[in-house]
């Protein structure tokens, strides 16, 4: 037989494109359009139905950058259209190429309920199923103008105070039309068909079989009468549709689904409209579709839909009653797990599982974090105790260099813990359910022999509106057909049910699951981060201070309410394009200012409590919220510092230039360059700084990713360094027993530095404040210290203890790995002796191994202090920062989280009358008191969160500052839990603690 399947199939695509699809409508009338343009933000719904509209039509442009028009719509279905099926098709002026990064509509009733979203992929309304004549059309379209933000180009459109005023969208159409139900339908059997032969190799007999009944099909087309013919053309298809799929065939749950990033290209505020918009369209596509299954994540955004629009609330609740709409993923955002502190990451789980629980009476199980830039060794732990079983995510198949060698696996954190954990090959979480995104997930699944399913999220995310009919076709089409995976919507726990069942012994991943990718997301921003570290310290404190006033104040009440929206606000914010420095200009500014109102609310929320538990007087009291205790301050206590018999401070000039600073535990040499040369640790004879190197050396590098630029450090950055080491001023100031610091003044480009090096009496730490007047561009400053340690890991701080990581470069996964993130501190030792390099908001940080001219190995730490990207914002980190932390020679690991959490945890002087006892104490430093809280359901029970820190076992007693009746081990939900790690209470108010490497443990205390 000759070959001319290219000549069927550029048949096929001319006959589809230009007849077959625009026959889908056969009829159209014009609809009466009018509009109101809201003066600045958006406005409530009553508002918009009543406001002053004025005549519009087709053609008209409209809707400035992050601008809200409404537009009224009217019209009349013909009486000669009775019996047929009629739908509106309502066109902003889409670009069916952006689905969810453009304008987008909400349609509501004359009465001002919801009917459904308009987007690119779905600018329809149906108005009748099967028409009588006469109905009459009245809607109010709710649109909105978000500029489009998706090329990556430097722009001021991303913040309303600074976009232009310009119209940037023109109506196309507003029409009621005539919907041809049997030529939707043969389109929708020539695209499944066509697109699955494509899949198929040129040998295969399928492929050809297909190739013939497609010809056959378009011999029955009329196209002068498609609508008349397409019964008869799907006839001749109806065999190729038939055929079943291979007992073998691999499976696919297709779980509907629309990935909104609670923050992005568009404001917070833009995103409570698009989850509005997007579950207006699923529950409207339950209605006509009753196998629909759709999988929401991220309570936050539910608790949006509840309070900003309670009636599509109802709607979602009962969809959710009926096992359709199911909630997934347990915790308050798709947080990035990276920065996020350990309590934090708790938080993100107790807020999001309670919401689920008491609004749907639902226990997710799902971990569902498709997006996020890599995932914490410590997750597996916290997932295992918030009571969830399950992780999914994608993300992971972006890696530029290694690809991941599992799908399905079992991963384990660092404490043991596992999570049994699904990477859906399908490589996408929008996919289309196409054939071809069907045909590559059973190629690329990696589990082939031992498993043979895999998950397919699909929909159109991000304000794209979610699944569409044309979705539930195809995955219809591929129930059981021959040539395709077999493809079956399902909810999410089915999956993860007879996927565990089928492969539960499946390999295991230990570690964290980096992502060789987005590395840029440690350090974008800084004041967002900083907003966050000092926030979740903040919280640590009010809670903490609050906690003990109303267990020994009369008459103090906790502060439930204020904590709980406080911790929700953060938790926002720790959203995977907020918390990273990923999202536009408007996001950050609304960032840095609600954390400026959250650190005063919190303030103010501690110093209550402070005031009532210290009492009249006058007396100055330091208030410890650190978990060890320091100068003579118990942790969780307060009273007058002790040690003041420490040697006192020494400061002379240095030979050479520079000064020479000494406190009995450091001797400190700067040089004239104002670069620490010399950090001696007397009491083991041990010099921290590498030969002929110097620390706290300041570098700048060219920052210009291929691609992403606030997300993306590509590691050529480094074939180009500066080091900083002009000298503007050096000065020997604050010299006196207690402290003193030199202050080193330089210039750089378009920025200035003023850097402070501190050395204080009984330190055991050089600390340093690094304020930086920063407005360079595309530039990356790093804080360089290089060391005299043989390393061959670094150990650096992650939630709830801490994680290695090679300084070699021998694998490909090593060498990726040139830019990690730690939290309060990362360490490098050789055995017996270490150092730590401790922050207060940094988190992107790189190691290196150099050679010394001796043979040996030195080992150079660097912070990430700043970058200059110009998209999304481009204006990132424009302005002055001021950044601390502090070199700590000769820590070892204890050291590094002591001294960790005492730069993150400042002492707070309070007058009052007398000590402050603690109201919990642990004994020994390798336990640490996460937090300590009242529980949430305000019975009065104490809550104590703690973990082992140094990765080793330990026993510890846990002594309560009040009567306790009993001490029960709980979950993260603060539900018992069959554990072994806590005792009995015993009469004297003590508990007994055994806990494995790493274990996080919650207590709660029942007062007796």
């Amino acid at each position: 037989m000759h070959d001319d399947r290219g000549i069927t199939e550029h048949r096929l695509r001319r006959v589809l494109g230009e007849r077959i699809r625009p026959a889908v409508r056969s009829h159209r009338v014009p609809l009466t359009v009018e509009r109101w343009d809201a003066p600045g933000e958006p406005v409530p719904v009553a508002e918009g139905l009543a406001a002053p509209y004025r005549p519009c039509a087709p053609g008209d442009p409209w809707g400035p950058a992050w601008g809200t028009t409404w537009f009224k719509v009217t019209g009349t279905v013909p009486a000669e259209w009775a019996g047929r099926t009629v739908e509106a098709v309502l066109d902003l002026g889409f670009d069916r190429m952006m689905p969810g990064f453009q304008c987008e509509g909400l349609v509501h009733r004359a009465d001002g309920g919801e009917i459904k979203a308009l987007n690119p992929y779905g600018d329809w309304v149906r108005v009748a199923d099967r028409a009588t004549g006469g109905e009459r059309v009245e809607w109010y379209v709710e649109a909105a103008s978000d500029p489009v933000l998706v090329d990556q180009t430097p722009t001021f459109e991303g913040d309303r105070l600074t976009s232009g005023d310009r119209p940037l969208y023109r109506l196309v159409r507003m029409d009621l039309t005539v919907f041809e139900t049997e030529v939707w339908e043969l389109v929708q059997d020539l695209e499944v068909l066509y697109e699955l032969m494509t899949q198929l190799d040129t040998k295969d007999a399928r492929r050809h079989g297909i190739l013939r009944a497609i010809g056959s099909a378009l011999d029955e087309v009329d196209l002068a009468d498609v609508p008349g013919t397409a019964a008869a053309a799907r006839e001749r298809l109806a065999g190729a549709l038939a055929a079943p799929a291979e007992a073998s065939a691999h499976r696919i749950t297709a779980v509907g689904h629309a990935h909104i990033d609670s923050a992005w290209l568009w404001p917070l505020r833009e995103t409570v409209r698009k989850v509005a918009r997007t579950a207006s369209n699923v529950v409207g596509l339950m209605d006509e579709h009753p196998g629909f299954v759709f999988a929401m994540s991220q309570a936050q955004q539910l608790d949006w839909i509840k309070a900003h629009r309670p009636g599509l609330f109802e709607r979602v609740k009962k969809k959710t009653a009926e096992g359709r709409f199911v909630p997934v993923g347990g915790m308050w955002v798709e947080s990035d797990t990276n920065m996020v502190g350990g309590e934090a990451m708790v938080r993100q789980f107790l807020y999001g599982k309670r919401f689920f629980l008491e609004e749907f009476g639902i226990e997710t199980r799902t971990v569902w974090l498709p997006d996020s830039f890599g995932y914490s060794a410590a997750l597996p732990q916290i997932v295992a105790l918030s009571g969830s079983k399950w992780f999914l995510t994608q993300k992971i198949s972006w890696s530029q260099v290694n690809r991941f060698p599992h799908h399905t696996f079992w991963w384990e954190g660092i404490d043991g813990s596992r999570v049994f954990t699904h990477f859906p090959p399908v490589d996408t979480y929008n996919s289309d359910l196409g054939p071809a995104q069907m045909a590559h997930a059973a190629r690329n699944y990696r589990e082939k022999g031992r498993g043979s399913r895999s998950l397919a999220p699909f929909g159109w995310g991000d304000g794209g509106g979610g699944p569409t009919r044309e979705h539930l076709a195809r995955a219809e089409r591929q129930r059981n057909l021959e040539g395709s995976p077999r493809v079956e919507i399902e909810r999410p726990d089915s999956f993860f049910e007879k996927a565990h069942a089928e492969y539960g012994d499946a390999p295991v991943w230990a570690g964290e699951l980096y992502l060789e990718l987005h590395r840029g997301t440690y350090t974008s921003q800084a004041k967002t981060k900083q907003g966050n570290r000092r926030s979740e310290s903040l919280l640590r404190e009010a809670e903490l201070w609050s906690a003990t006033a109303s267990s020994r104040v009369p008459g103090f009440a906790y502060p439930y309410e204020d904590l709980e929206r406080i911790w929700k606000t953060v938790l926002l914010h720790q959203f995977h394009d907020i918390l990273p420095g990923s999202s536009i200009a408007w996001v950050h500014r609304e960032a840095r200012e609600t954390y400026e109102r959250v650190r005063e609310e919190l303030q103010a929320i501690t110093l209550a409590a402070q005031q009532a538990l210290a009492g009249r007087g006058t007396e100055e009291l330091v208030f410890n919220c650190a978990p060890h205790t320091r100068r003579g301050i118990p942790a969780g206590g307060a009273g007058r510092p002790t040690g003041d018999a420490r040697p006192p401070v020494t400061s002379g000039e240095r030979p050479g230039g520079g000064y020479v600073l000494g406190n009995g535990r450091l001797a400190v040499e700067i040089d004239g360059r104002g670069l620490i040369v010399s950090a001696y640790d007397l009491a083991s004879d041990r010099e921290s700084v590498a030969p002929g190197g110097a620390a706290n050396l300041l570098q700048i590098h060219p920052d210009f990713p291929n691609m992403w630029d606030a997300w993306d450090i590509d590691e050529f950055y480094r074939n180009k360094v500066t080091d900083l080491v002009g000298v503007d001023s050096l000065e020997l100031d604050d010299a006196g027993p207690a402290a003193a610091t030199v202050t080193v003044t330089r210039s750089f480009g378009a920025s200035s530095v003023v850097q402070r090096v501190t050395l204080r009496s009984g330190a055991r730490t050089v600390d340093i404040v690094t304020d930086v007047d920063w407005h360079e561009t595309e530039k990356f400053l790093k804080a360089a210290f290089p060391l005299d340690v043989k390393a061959e890991r670094t150990a650096s701080e992650t939630q709830f203890g801490h994680v290695h990581r090679a300084t070699h470069t021998n694998t490909s996964w090593e060498a990726a790995k040139f830019e990690i993130c730690a939290h309060r501190w990362i360490h490098a030792e050789e055995p017996g002796w270490g150092v730590a390099l401790l922050n207060d908001s940094t988190y992107g940080h790189d190691v290196t191994r150099d050679v010394r001219a001796d043979g040996g190995q030195t080992t150079t730490i660097r912070l990430s202090l700043l970058r200059a990207p110009r998209y999304p914002d481009p204006e990132t980190d424009q302005g002055r920062h001021t950044l601390r932390y502090s070199l700590a020679p000769g820590a070892g690991i204890g050291d590094a989280v002591r001294e960790g959490h005492a730069l993150n945890l400042p002492e707070r002087v309070v007058r009052g009358a007398g000590v402050v006892p603690p109201l919990l104490s642990v004994d020994g430093d390798a336990v640490v008191v996460e937090s300590v809280k009242l529980a949430e359901d305000r019975g009065g029970d104490v809550i104590v969160r703690l973990y082992e820190s140094l990765g080793g076992r330990a026993r510890a007693t846990l002594t309560a500052g009040f009567p306790i009746a009993a001490a029960v081990e709980s979950d993260l939900l603060e539900r018992p839990l069959d554990g072994t790690a806590v005792g009995a209470a015993a009469p004297d108010g003590t508990v007994a603690l055994t806990l494995r490497p790493f274990q996080i443990v919650t207590v709660r205390l029942r007062r007796a």
